[in-house]
């Protein structure tokens, strides 16, 4: 109940951003159609859980590192692809590394190969129930590609995304 509550207020709140109006009947409306989408896509939204809000604040907290992690990722993916761009450092050992999915979820497994493949120098091939097959410009120690990204999940993703 109270995140069928939080949701139909913050679902109302960027409706009235979204109109730049904060009238009553604008409110009104803004609330009647969040509650009609909450109705129609209650099962999607709210999946089965005891107590969903203290997840949903924990979630919400960790979203801040894992974005920060994210950014990180992606300079330091830009600034390796400008060095082999700009011939400073020798293209050595581009290829295809096979990445187990382990515990992830199905959304676990898509926020993966999205955050992979944001930063430069990765590119996700495929994607399946076992296994995740990216390309990535360094490839010479394949354990360790893996190794890092089954860290940044543990420390980062599974936390928000698992």
């Amino acid at each position: 109940m109270k995140r069928a509550g939080l949701a139909l207020l913050l679902l109302t709140l960027i409706y009235a951003m979204v109109l730049a109006s904060f009238h009553p009947l604008d409110l009104l409306f803004g609330a009647a159609l969040s509650g009609a989408l909450l109705y129609v896509f209650r099962s999607f939204v709210f999946d089965a859980g005891p107590d969903p809000l203290p997840g949903f604040l924990g979630r919400f907290a960790a979203f801040f590192p894992f974005a920060w992690a994210i950014a990180w990722d992606v300079a330091k993916g830009t600034w390796a692809v400008a060095l082999v761009v700009l011939h400073f450092r020798p293209l050595v050992s581009p290829g295809i590394v096979k990445v187990p999915i382990g515990e992830r979820t199905p959304t676990g497994v898509a926020v993966s190969a999205l955050v992979t493949t944001l930063s430069p120098g990765a590119f996700l091939i495929e994607a399946n129930e076992e296994f995740m097959l990216i390309h990535f410009l360094d490839a010479a120690d394949p354990d360790a590609v893996r190794e890092k990204h089954e860290d940044f999940y543990q420390r980062y993703q599974r936390k928000v995304f698992p």
